[in-house]
């Protein structure tokens, strides 16, 4: 067994020596790359830092780089890791400059951040995984679809020479296919489960109770649920009627979504789609609405379902004009009113209030976590408990929503601190405090609501029980989607075990995927293999692309097929290749949302005034798969090409855009090698007042309001030239050192 008390590159008396925890980090670096499935608190970081330090001590000028789905929890990896380690230690989020982040990557051993980061810095080449000796991925899970962990995992077997993946999870998923497509991702092939029944886990671990408190809806509630069942069933009849669903007997909400994109489809690939498709689709939308507002009535409060009446009433589509309509639909919407009026809520949230009152009673110092996946049912336990005199924080995501502003990253700290002292008792929390944020252990967990999602269910479980025995409370409403969506949680984290079990044991089922250059396979988005030689050997060509476009996948996709990519901020279009020519690039949906706002057309004016060869690309398989009317598509088209003289591309996907934009680039590679790119950072001016705005806007020091005072003042641009220091000083806004400024620019001999 190894001495790991007296290891070179571990702080002395920091770690707890569990044998578990030793020898799963055994377990990592004698078989290599690993996944390790295990619950909250079972000290996962713990091993990550044991394998890190062992990595390091074997190739002495070697980096460590861990990875987070978010910057909160890459800042606890930084803390935790300098804690651990003998060792320099950093940070690397969107918050840093890319010129910083290089040179602390450069500075630095351990390096913690963020994935859409380093993605970014890898595809500018700023630095590479060269001498990356472990690549940690916390909640590995992620590592399906376009998630940049699958990018970062292919890329590091590429480039590193002494290579080492370390996965971290509560659950990789519950389907076997889940399972093998994120092995598969990260190159894994080891997978190690662990839970607090293993013998040689338990003596750590206190036992976490979990009890049920149910509920039944109010007669109130019922009168609501009723009027929202009738109107439901009027929709279905009508569906069932136009033989677009078999049966009335409480499909669910996946399969009127199903039935929803198979009608789009329909519209789509008919040139004269029939009337009775856009009804369809519109009455599918309404009973969407319809099922989401019984899974407030049901299983939320009140005032959320009041407050998502209150957003369908503000919406003008077709669906949500038939609903305010309906006789009953609208006399749910008068009584869930009069109710919240009245203070009737759902009495979930009496016997919540009752319970903590309860537990605070019993220990002033009790620490709780209550969870609730919707926001709006966050603020409305907020405003209960604040009623009730119990010490309350509220804690959600960082976007704002219409009267409720978003957490920003610094507040959310704030709230956590405040959290761990003793002036609050209570945290109320949304889905963002179950994955990695570093809060402190609770004595109870409370879900107002269960999930039907084996993770999360496995991560709130997990924030209490770590220094004594917890309890989790699940308040179902008896009879409600409460009841199925906990089954579903308990059926799923049972086949995730099996699963993970079956995979880890029938090599057959799980591909031994050894990290060599030479045996990774490189896909596209749509999972297909791409063929590196093919690509490989042609010219590396530069492509200037917009800081908007980071969030798509085609950077990534050009860097695979050996394109340089330039980020900047373009003042029109997407991805430029020389001077001339311009791409906007459109996906399907964007592309019929910017005619409805006719965004699409400006635009098209900016791409033609800027560029003598303006080009649009159109992506994704079926133009026409969208709500609106063919024709209305074929005439947007029309006007692009015809009255913009604009050239329309079409492109399967990402990739095939990534490729035509290659294309392209070589073909202008052939004609002109030398010649540099201007990035048009902002659109040219067209009108005469635009135009002499933006002569006067590039003097030194000079912004819009500056610009007008000037000309107002001075009448012309020829005038300004020509004014002395004084004259200029007589302006508004102008300074001395703003006029010198200007008379050096403008009256000064050119030297080169």
């Amino acid at each position: 067994m190894k001495n790991w008390i007296e290891h070179e590159y571990l702080n002395k008396n920091v770690i707890e020596g569990r044998l578990y925890q030793q020898n799963l980090a055994m377990s990592v670096l004698k078989k290599g790359n690993t996944m390790i499935v295990a619950p909250t608190a079972m000290g996962k970081t713990v091993i990550a830092a044991l394998v890190s330090a062992e990595r390091l001590k074997h190739y002495k000028n070697s980096k460590i780089l861990i990875l987070a789905p978010s910057k909160p929890l890459t800042l606890q990896h930084e803390h935790s890791f300098k804690k651990f380690l003998k060792a320099s230690v950093t940070s690397l989020t969107g918050n840093d400059k890319p010129s910083d982040r290089k040179k602390l990557w450069n500075e630095n051993q351990v390096i913690c951040a963020t994935p859409q980061t380093i993605e970014s810095d890898i595809i500018s080449k700023e630095y590479n995984f060269e001498d990356i000796s472990l690549l940690i991925l916390d909640e590995c899970h992620h590592a399906v679809g376009s998630y940049s962990y699958v990018y970062l995992a292919q890329k590091y077997v590429q480039q590193a020479k002494n290579q080492l993946i370390l996965g971290l999870t509560a659950s990789p998923g519950w389907e076997e296919s889940k399972i093998k497509e994120v092995s598969h991702n990260i190159y894994v092939n080891e997978i190690i489960i662990k839970s607090e029944d293993d013998a040689d886990v338990a003596p750590y671990f206190n036992q976490v109770q979990t009890k049920w408190i149910k509920v039944k809806l109010t007669e109130e509630l019922k009168e609501i649920k009723d009027l929202l069942s009738e109107t439901l069933k009027i929709r279905l009849r009508t569906l069932k009627k136009l033989g677009i669903i078999d049966s009335i007997s409480k499909p669910s909400k996946r399969e009127i979504l199903v039935e929803q994109k198979r009608l789009q489809q329909k519209i789509a690939s008919s040139s004269n789609p029939k009337k009775e498709y856009f009804t369809g689709v519109s009455i599918l939308t309404e009973v969407i609405n319809i099922m989401h507002s019984q899974e407030l009535l049901e299983t939320q409060s009140i005032k959320t379902l009041n407050n998502y009446f209150n957003k369908l009433e503000k919406k003008k589509t077709k669906a949500a004009k038939s609903l305010k309509n309906d006789y009953k639909f609208n006399k749910a919407v008068l009584l869930t009113r009069r109710y919240k009026q009245q203070d009737i809520d759902h009495p979930k949230m009496k016997r919540l209030i009752e319970l903590l009152n309860q537990i605070i009673d019993d220990d002033k110092k009790s620490k709780v976590i209550v969870f609730s996946q919707f926001r709006d049912t966050t603020k409305s336990i907020y405003e209960n408990c604040n009623k009730n005199n119990l010490k309350a924080l509220r804690f959600y995501g960082q976007a704002s929503r219409e009267n409720d502003k978003g957490l920003s990253q610094k507040k959310q700290i704030e709230t956590i601190n405040a959290f761990k002292n003793e002036d609050y008792n209570i945290l109320i929390s949304t889905s963002v405090a179950e994955e990695g944020i570093d809060i402190p252990s609770v004595d109870y967990v409370i879900l107002y609501e269960p999930v039907p999602s084996e993770i999360r269910m496995i991560q709130r479980k997990g924030r209490t029980g770590r220094k004594h025995s917890g309890e989790m409370f699940i308040l179902m409403t008896k009879g409600t989607l409460d009841e199925s969506y906990y089954w579903s949680s308990q059926r799923k984290e049972k086949a995730m075990r099996n699963n993970v079990y079956n995979s880890h044991k029938k090599e057959i089922t799980l591909e031994n995927y050894v990290a060599k250059k030479e045996d990774v396979k490189v896909y596209d988005s749509n999972k297909n293999k791409i063929d590196t030689q093919e690509v490989s050997d042609e010219a590396e060509v530069v492509i200037y692309v917009d800081y908007r476009e980071k969030n798509s996948n085609i950077m990534r996709e050009l860097d695979k097929i050996n394109c340089e990519v330039k980020v900047r901020t373009m003042g029109v279009g997407d991805y430029q290749i020389t001077d001339d020519i311009i791409i906007e690039r459109k996906t399907i949906d964007d592309f019929s949302k910017s005619i409805t706002d006719k965004r699409l057309y400006q635009q098209a004016k900016e791409l033609s005034n800027n560029c003598q060869k303006p080009l649009m690309i159109i992506e994704g398989e079926n133009i026409y798969h969208t709500f609106l009317h063919p024709n209305a598509i074929r005439g947007a088209l029309a006007t692009i090409a015809l009255d913009f003289k604009i050239p329309i591309i079409q492109t399967q996907n990402e990739t095939d855009t990534a490729f035509m934009l290659k294309r392209i680039a070589l073909r202008e590679k052939d004609k002109d090698n030398k010649k540099p790119v201007s990035i048009r950072t902002q659109t040219k001016p067209v009108t005469l007042p635009e135009q002499q705005l933006f002569i006067t806007e590039s003097l030194p020091g000079i912004g819009p309001v500056s610009a007008k005072n000037l000309l107002r003042h001075f009448k012309n641009v020829k005038n300004i030239v020509n004014a002395s220091k004084n004259e200029l000083k007589d302006v508004e806004g102008i300074g001395e050192k703003t006029a010198t400024n200007i008379i050096d620019v403008t009256q000064r001999e050119f030297k080169e």
